[in-house]
């Protein structure tokens, strides 16, 4: 007794994706049982309109989901054409970063404009010493004193307006930036995570060093930096030889800068890698709270954390000490460019080319113009990082596949199409899924079983998403999962994972899967399909129960079944539950049943992936994994009776 699994075309199949009998004289239990069709969406066989081909379905219509027309079937009356050639505006995230970095821009514009007006009026008072010093000492005006006096108080109780008014419009541009930013980030950041460990959710730091960066003294100093001309065109006018030795020194900074980025930036690059890593060891240690404390594995934890943290400090240290030695001899090269200024100045007016003023004006203006440099040199490190964060966000934002157009279709009714599903996770070469290919029609019931490691929770996880393929496609009713608009598709499929995890929140909140417009019927309709109605009663604030990220007050088992009423939320045509008896009692499996057999009456197709018999009686078909590819799939009793006849043939070679 034999049987098969026929994947050579994929298409020698019932038009109902059923598994069939093939054969006028085939026997029950002898059955070749073949795959369902893995034919293309849209091909002449799948069409629902078409009048020769006649189903196995009892007679009805496949339903294909997709058909671009209304099928006249047999001479019955015209279907409604659905409406669905609709296309919605995507979420386009790249351009909410444009609006965000558009915003920046304006107000950048706005500061500058300022900064330009706060760097005039620094030169208050070098003129005011000018003044004083060559006027007002000589004349010993009383009138000319006050009058200066007046007016530089003036120019400096501006400055300082003017600089907090900068300040003022720098803070809301971060704010500005975060709330523009914020929420696209992540939702681009879930997203991407299918492909990844979630380090992506981390890149949601990267805006806070944006939005640090924008506040910080080194934005000030290259504000001002531009406008450092300025003073060397007034040290000019002062004097050209003041002026040369400004500008030389200026030249000399700008390469002690060049320098410094270059020395330091590898370091701070491997700083950050190491400090990424060392905070997924911080969210798993987070996360897994309960194990490593029961199975007293916090020294190994703490261990893998500190690696990690201890090289971003080395790397830290090292490129700090780079850049502390910058900006010592910068700060060094500054204050011996004043004395030489105070000195060749002193020359100069013994020659009699400058006055006493002069020289102390001078001096004055050029420590403000060498002031921006050096804060830049400084600050060097959190410009680097926020460039680097920048590029980060802009990278994820700009290929998010939600900024991709997708046609909204008509609600799915429920038909399950794999195709040749291969999955070898990254960086690896080991095949967990291969050439995985079977079909479902609307209103199915499917259990998925096999050994540990066969590759269940995988399939289950692809059935709906949230992992994809190396190659091979999941349809809903013919259109690949990748294909079908991101929120229509959720509001249409359940999912109950393996490890179950519920969010901050009221039970309500949590089954109605957080959404502010969930309404109080699809709650209770949810609650009831899942039947848990009951047992949420029994709590004491019922719906209204608030529950922590780990779940408490509830026990597994109840975790579980508010996980389940989830997942039937909003009238899904297409359910896949992980393990859903896995912490249940003999109570709960009960619900169980008599939430499938709801399923079943609402016509959701649902895929269980279980270990438990119990749950086997209550779905019309069997698949079973071995080593990442299926070994049976057929209706439920002919897959039993074969698994019992293998079981016998191994229990007499055994004995024999």
């Amino acid at each position: 007794m034999t049987i098969s699994y026929d994947v050579a075309d994929g298409q020698r199949t019932n038009r109902a994706g059923e598994p069939q009998v093939l054969g006028p004289d085939a026997k029950k239990g002898d059955a070749r049982l073949v795959g369902a069709k893995t034919a293309a969406a849209g091909g002449p066989a799948l069409n629902a309109g078409d009048a020769r081909a006649k189903p196995a379905d009892g007679g009805k219509s496949a339903r294909t989901g997709a058909g671009t027309g209304t099928g006249t079937g047999t001479g019955k009356a015209k279907a409604e054409k659905p409406e669905f050639h609709q296309r919605t505006t995507p979420p386009d995230l790249s351009k909410a970063l444009e609006n965000g970095v558009a915003a920046v821009r304006r107000n950048l514009l706005i500061v500058l404009m300022f900064s330009c007006v706060i760097n005039v009026l620094v030169l208050s008072i070098p003129v005011y010493l000018f003044q004083i010093s060559d006027r007002v000492l000589t004349s010993r005006s009383l009138d000319t004193l006050v009058m200066l006096t007046g007016v530089i108080v003036g120019a400096v109780l501006l400055q300082a307006a003017f600089d907090a008014i900068r300040r003022f419009i720098l803070m809301r541009t971060a704010v500005e930036l975060a709330s523009q930013l914020g929420s696209p980030i992540l939702a681009a950041a879930a997203r991407a995570s299918l492909n990844s460990n979630g380090k992506e959710y981390q890149i949601l730091n990267d805006l806070q060093q944006l939005r640090g960066f924008l506040v910080s003294g080194t934005m000030m100093a290259f504000l001002d930096g531009p406008f450092a001309p300025l003073f060397l065109v007034a040290i000019y006018l002062i004097h050209p030889h003041l002026g040369m030795i400004v500008g030389g020194t200026c030249l000399i900074l700008l390469v002690i800068a060049v320098i410094n980025q270059k020395i330091t930036s590898r370091h701070f690059s491997d700083a950050n890698q190491n400090q990424s890593k060392a905070n997924l060891h911080l969210d798993a240690m987070s996360r897994n709270s309960q194990i490593i404390n029961a199975l007293a594995m916090i020294p190994e934890a703490v261990h893998l954390w500190g690696r990690d943290t201890a090289a971003s400090l080395r790397a830290q240290v090292s490129a700090q000490d780079r850049n502390i030695v910058s900006a010592s001899i910068t700060k060094a090269v500054r204050l011996l460019t004043q004395v030489a200024m105070l000195g060749w100045g002193s020359f100069l007016a013994i020659q009699g080319e400058l006055t006493g003023g002069m020289v102390i004006a001078a001096s004055i203006i050029g420590g403000r113009a060498l002031s921006p440099i050096e804060g830049a040199i400084e600050g060097w490190n959190q410009y680097l990082l926020s460039r680097n964060s920048y590029g980060r966000i802009s990278t994820l934002l700009k290929s998010s596949p939600l900024n991709s157009e997708r046609l909204v279709l008509p609600k799915p009714q429920g038909r399950l199409d794999v195709e040749r599903l291969l999955y070898v996770p990254q960086g690896t070469k080991r095949v967990v899924l291969n050439s995985i290919t079977f079909s479902l029609k609307a209103g199915d019931s499917l259990a998925i079983i096999g050994n540990s490691g066969a590759g269940k929770t995988t399939l289950g996880k692809m059935l709906v998403g949230s992992i994809l393929p190396t190659s091979g496609a999941v349809r809903l009713d013919l259109m690949d999962l990748r294909n079908w608009n991101q929120r229509q598709l959720g509001e249409n499929i359940g999912y109950l994972p393996q490890d179950v995890q519920l969010f901050p929140g009221t039970i309500k909140q949590n089954i109605g899967r957080m959404r502010e417009d969930a309404s109080d019927e699809q709650i209770y309709e949810a609650a009831c399909l899942a039947d848990v109605h009951a047992m949420i009663s029994e709590l004491a604030h019922g719906y209204e129960t608030v529950v922590a990220a780990d779940g408490a007050p509830l026990s597994g088992g109840q975790k579980q079944r508010i996980a389940l009423a989830r997942a039937f939320f909003g009238n899904p045509r297409f359910v896949v539950l992980d393990e859903p008896n896995s912490n249940l009692d003999t109570n709960g499996d009960e619900a169980l049943a008599r939430a499938m057999a709801h399923a079943k009456a609402e016509g959701i197709t649902v895929v269980a992936i279980t270990q438990k018999p119990s749950l086997l009686k209550c779905v019309d078909r069997i698949l079973v994994l071995a080593d990442g590819s299926i070994s049976m799939f057929g209706f439920r009793n002919e897959v039993l009776e074969l698994l019992a006849d293998r079981k016998k043939q191994r229990a007499v070679q055994q004995q024999g």
